[in-house]
């Protein structure tokens, strides 16, 4: 029985499932090349970012009295840490 498949098919470094037609494009890449896909929709702009003001600044010395007054920091770091903010 006589094989009808081109030299080319029976190397061993052949892959993949597009047969090798002597240089020219298969029946698969002549579709693709005469149908093109259609170009991706253009991005629409992002919407513009409204200026948020920036959250007000606290006092330094405040905040750390509320530390001393919760129970988060002693007397003693609080000392600390106000002699660090006067410097």
């Amino acid at each position: 029985m006589a094989r009808l498949v081109p030299k080319q098919l029976q190397m061993t470094g052949m892959t993949g499932s597009v047969p090798y037609y002597g240089g020219r494009l298969s029946p698969a890449q002549a579709y693709a090349a005469s149908h093109p896909a259609a170009p991706p929709p253009p991005m629409a702009a992002p919407p513009p970012r409204s200026p948020t003001p920036p959250p007000p600044r606290r006092d330094p010395v405040a905040a750390l009295d509320e530390l001393l007054e919760s129970g988060v920091i002693t007397e003693a770091e609080h000392q600390e840490l106000r002699d660090r903010l006067a410097t």
